[in-house]
């Protein structure tokens, strides 16, 4: 399969949080034939392995699931409301067309609402978790579940991948499986480059990311790497609406984005910058809080603490239908992480104090 075949396939695919398992055989059926060998654990993650035999573990990863709902009740007329299922956006839920996935197969279902010149006295009524709903075109609860329907079923967005001006991929639940087609392009052009790593890389696809690290958290243990490199989005702050002062300055297009943090270690982040320079990668720099917020903290505080760095692309409209990224910037992630895996010596020290 070509790369942009399995972009497309694979990011078109559902993922949602904890029903992963369909995204993660297309993105294991490709990536096979630039791994050694490969293993998944009991929830869905995947990993593919480079040098299973060496015993400095390096790990590359991304995370699976996308946002969505699950059925949470079933009204006696046959509308449906919803939960969360990770950070879905009650927001951007009104006159959007949904998947519902249950086990008769997937079914068409609107999120519906009422027409503007009918609410009550001209107010805008905000879509809540407590007013939005789901219509599937019955007018009964029974008919409802009869349908295949009930409470659990999980819901995602039927939104696909499109491009804008030739630059940028748009579509849903670019966070994070376009990080999985990221790591998957290393392996690939580690196999067709022929270079020789002297460790062992784990090219790890998380499940469960939306809802916790979950995902990785588990993994972590598993492995038990050396050092760890993670890839996520992170939000780019030119477009309207967003606070450079509360968010940084990022912008999709600049390349990748390179975190500041407790769970970043300085002497990893250090070197990356270092490849970046050299090898005339640009990027960008950002700081985190107490904490990422993404699978960096998972790996970086397991094992009795792991080398951890994170490399962000720049995304636009985060956990939305529309979520935008600059294929420049893909492009330089996937470069930055190939560059620096085949410069890295895993004799580094990485202690703070000796």
């Amino acid at each position: 399969m070509d790369s942009n075949t399995f972009l497309y396939k694979y990011l078109n695919n559902a993922s949602p949080t904890g029903f992963e398992a369909s995204g993660q055989q297309i993105w294991l059926d490709y990536l096979k034939p630039f791994v050694d060998n490969y293993f998944t654990d009991n929830y869905g993650t995947a990993v593919g392995v480079i040098n299973p035999e060496a015993p400095f573990k390096f790990v590359i990863e991304a995370h699976a699931d996308e946002i969505s709902w699950f059925v949470n009740y079933i009204k006696d007329d046959g509308y449906i409301y919803v939960r969360r299922n990770g950070g879905s956006d009650h927001m951007i839920a009104p006159s959007m067309r949904v998947n519902i996935h249950t086990d008769k197969g997937v079914l068409p279902g609107v999120f519906g609402w009422p027409a503007i010149h009918v609410r009550k006295d001209g107010k805008e009524d905000a879509p809540t978790l407590d007013n939005i709903f789901l219509d599937v075109g019955a007018r009964t609860k029974a008919e409802v579940e009869e349908m295949g329907i009930h409470v659990g079923c999980v819901i995602t967005f039927q939104d696909e991948l499109i491009e804008l001006n030739g630059k940028f991929y748009s579509g849903r639940a670019l966070d994070n499986r376009i990080g999985g087609y990221m790591i998957a392009q290393v392996a690939r052009r580690l196999k067709e480059s022929g270079k020789k790593l002297p460790f062992g890389l784990y090219v790890v696809n998380a499940v469960q990311e939306e809802i916790g690290l979950r995902g990785a958290e588990m993994i972590a243990e598993r492995i038990k790497p050396n050092v760890a490199i993670i890839t996520d989005v992170c939000h780019d702050t030119t477009a309207p609406m967003y606070s450079k002062i509360a968010s940084g300055d990022q912008t999709a297009g600049k390349g990748p984005v390179l975190t500041y943090g407790a769970s970043v270690h300085k002497k990893l982040l250090d070197l990356i910058i270092a490849t970046a320079t050299k090898k005339e990668i640009p990027f960008q720099r950002s700081a985190a809080s107490r904490s990422t917020g993404t699978d960096t903290d998972a790996f970086a505080y397991s094992n009795g603490g792991v080398p951890s760095a994170l490399i962000s692309l720049p995304l636009k409209y985060m956990h939305t239908t529309v979520e935008t990224a600059s294929k420049e910037d893909i492009e330089q992630v996937i470069n930055l992480m190939y560059e620096f895996l085949i410069e890295f010596d895993p004799s580094f020290d990485f202690r703070y104090i000796k």
